[in-house]
């Protein structure tokens, strides 16, 4: 297993990959590597020739210092679980300087008012954040398809974006969300919580699922109402937003409509760890 900390190296290293017409696929991680990342890699090794993994914390991303220095850096850890899956996965770990090279600024993105939804709206700057990064890496490794979770489903519509108006050649495919046994939905934040308030998290997909029982049967406003009033019940929990939107441009509904496609969102903390999931409604 190869694993580069300077792009110029990667670079080098791809160059044949790319000028022998292969297919790459990549999966960008902040690390911290669960079964969830294993998963979009091995749809990767599926699917490609070559798959490139990166590992990287991303500073612009987040609007919180604290929740950057608390993100959890397991990078030797990392690498060897990702040997285990496959001894032929590259990985690209670089430093902060070696891709924002002195310069640590996002740039200024526009989706279309996705950013302004939801995650967007709850952490100013972040997606202008995801944005540079994604972009940057895309622009570094050149990969025909790119492996994003649903579990970031946001995220997920705000790359494809990105890359529609950058005219960017790159395949996003969005993947299922992989969830622990309990319906939890893996988490790189999930390491930070006691096993006790693990056990309690499962909490979050429990009442995802009972929230889309309540949609199919009633309306949004019931929908929303069961799900603040089943977290003021759970004072473990504080519910930073519950939401019922579009799929498409991810704009919060209050009324549903026979041909749309529509997903709820939340984001809960618990022991100050902020965990987000997200579901189909339809």
């Amino acid at each position: 297993m190869e694993v580069f900390h300077a792009q110029t190296q990667l670079k080098e290293h791809l160059e044949s990959i790319i000028s022998s017409k292969k297919t790459i696929g990549f999966v960008p991680t902040m690390g911290a590597i669960h079964q969830g990342h294993l998963s979009l890699l091995q749809q990767a090794l599926n699917q490609n020739d070559v798959v490139v993994v990166s590992i990287f914390v991303n500073p612009t991303q987040f609007n919180n210092q604290q929740d950057l220095d608390k993100y959890p850096r397991t990078l030797e850890r990392d690498v060897a679980l990702i040997k285990m899956l496959s001894d032929n996965i590259i990985v690209y770990a670089p430093t902060v300087d070696d891709i924002y090279n002195g310069t640590t600024i996002a740039q200024k993105f526009e989706y279309d008012g996705l950013e302004s939804e939801m995650e967007g709206a709850n952490r100013p700057g972040h997606f202008d954040g995801v944005g540079t990064i994604v972009k940057m890496l895309f622009e570094i490794i050149k990969p025909t398809n790119a492996y994003f979770g649903e579990k970031d489903f946001q995220q997920l519509q705000i790359v494809r974006k990105m890359v529609q108006k950058n005219n960017l050649d790159v395949n996003v495919v969005g993947c299922p969300i992989f969830r622990e046994e309990s319906g939890l939905a893996m988490s790189s934040r999930n390491e930070r919580l006691s096993e006790k308030a693990k056990q309690k998290a499962t909490y979050i997909y429990k009442v995802l699922q009972e929230a889309k029982d309540v949609f199919q049967k009633s309306d949004v406003k019931q929908t929303v109402d069961y799900v603040t009033s089943a977290f003021k019940k759970e004072t473990d929990f504080t519910l930073e937003y519950f939401v019922v939107a579009n799929e498409d441009n991810l704009q919060t509904v209050h009324q549903k409509e026979t041909d749309k496609k529509y997903r709820a969102f939340i984001v809960a903390h618990i022991e100050e760890v902020r965990l987000i999931d997200n579901i189909a409604l339809n």
